[in-house]
């Protein structure tokens, strides 16, 4: 397969870095940006190729291989120049287009654009991000959510504090003894990731990933002591388009918004946009205005500058002021292990959402069979995937009890959609023709539900 990367930025560097991972796929990338530096470090750094020039340059997309890629995948830090490009493409019948499209503009023509640039996929990472940010907030206990089965199951992430009902529980245990339906599907300790088996034994300070449908997750957190509900109010740091979008959606729940933002023309924009937001021009990084706009009483805390460094210092302020959620946004991630001892909570990283997408769609594409990949995340530090299948017809795996599966290591089916039936799979349970079934897995590379048998 061969795809063409145009941008370098943030998210291009981010999915040539995991394209390049793919080794199953047998993938061919080209990168193209104006800036010769960042391509040769791509070329360094990656089994890439790369051509310098603009891709709205029809000379230069041939340079790239236009004629002969499958993939076109347009993540400049213009929308305009992603969609040209992608309309350069449409002469080309077997290339299949993707754009980043962020402006707040577009987000009500979105599909207009789609349909006439014919474009396999339209990408809006902020919107992504504030989507995952909104979830957060919805249950603030979790530190991570992600979402299958059209939103209606989630994995959540949590941390094991010390004196836990958890604490010192086996995993088989765990429904027997509260009688909750979910599934410990990974535990990270320390540097290590598991998937564990009946027998793991929950430690505190483990954080660990469950699988639950959204109508039972609610009764397991409160028997194992952590609160539930939702947040009512929230203090956010940068009024970027992450924070427009989230704004948005906090606001149309009834969630009182607090925007901080020192651009005066970001300010006015922010109050027309947003009617039900209180938008302050300020500087987030000044403690006392953050102090005097009520931080300490704050249930949430999100910090959305657009520098790392600012959102980290200022996340590690707020927890020491408040015993609110607080949520980082992170865009670089070259010290990402540093971060990690940091224990700023709930990070989001806009550029993996893309990525994640992007990579499904990849895989996607490159199964004969077809599109059999639903949902795919990136769990457990992103050293885990949790994809979601929908079993075909005369699949291999179906009828078959799990217990009888001869499954690859690292492997977990961890929860079975039949008809808006959700299934917390043990041994005796089947696979059948219909369902969307979640696989946890510590591998890389999944294109059909096929590859998790040996």
């Amino acid at each position: 397969m061969n795809i063409i990367i145009v941008g370098c930025g943030k998210v291009g560097q981010k999915l040539t870095e995991l394209l390049s991972r793919e080794e199953e796929q047998n993938i061919n990338i080209t990168v193209v940006d104006t800036n010769y530096h960042v391509v040769q470090d791509l070329i360094n750094q990656y089994d890439v190729m790369g051509v310098v020039g603009s891709a709205v340059d029809i000379d230069t997309l041939m340079e790239a291989g236009i004629e002969e890629a499958d993939i076109l995948i347009a993540v400049t830090g213009s929308d305009e120049i992603n969609m040209l490009t992608c309309l350069m493409t449409k002469k080309y019948d077997r290339c299949r287009t993707i754009a980043r499209v962020r402006k707040p503009e577009y987000v009500k023509t979105v599909n207009l654009i789609k349909d006439e640039l014919s474009l396999a996929m339209v990408i809006n990472p902020e919107y992504a991000a504030a989507s995952a940010i909104a979830r957060i907030l919805r249950f603030p206990s979790a530190i991570q959510i992600d979402t299958f089965a059209k939103g209606r199951v989630e994995i959540l992430k949590f941390r094991v504090e010390e004196n836990s009902v958890l604490d010192n529980y086996r995993v088989q245990d765990i429904v027997a003894k509260l009688g909750c339906d979910v599934l410990v599907c990974g535990v990270e300790r320390g540097t290590e990731t598991y998937i564990p088996g009946g027998n793991f034994v929950i430690r505190s300070g483990d954080l660990v990933s469950v699988v639950a449908p959204i109508n039972g997750e609610t009764a397991f957190f409160k028997k194992i002591g952590i609160k539930t509900g939702r947040v009512k109010d929230a203090i956010i740091v940068g009024g970027g388009g992450i924070a427009y979008y989230l704004a948005q959606k906090l606001s149309a729940t009834g969630i009182d918004v607090k925007i901080i933002e020192k651009n005066p023309e970001k300010c006015d924009t922010l109050c027309q946009l947003l009617p039900k937001a209180t938008i302050i021009n300020g500087d987030g990084t000044d403690n006392k205005l953050l102090l005097e706009e009520g931080l300490e009483s704050a249930e949430a805390f999100v910090s959305l500058t657009n520098m790392d460094e600012e959102n980290i210092l200022l996340s590690l302020y707020a927890q020491t002021k408040t015993k609110g959620k607080v949520v980082t946004k992170i865009n670089r991630i070259s010290y990402g292990e540093v971060i990690d001892t940091l224990d700023l909570g709930t990070t989001i990283h806009p550029k993996n959402i893309t990525a994640e997408n992007i990579i499904k769609f990849v895989r996607a594409k490159n199964n004969s069979v077809g599109n059999n990949i639903e949902t795919m995340h990136f769990i457990l530090n992103e050293k885990a995937e949790a994809l979601e299948f929908r079993i075909r017809e005369n699949s291999p795996v179906s009828n078959i009890p799990l217990g009888k599966l001869n499954l690859k290591d690292n492997i977990l089916i961890a929860c079975i959609n039949r008809g808006g039936r959700f299934i917390i799979p043990r041994g005796s349970d089947v696979m059948k023709t219909g369902d969307s079934v979640i696989v946890v897995t510590l591998r890389s590379g999944f294109e059909d539900i096929t590859d998790i048998l040996r």
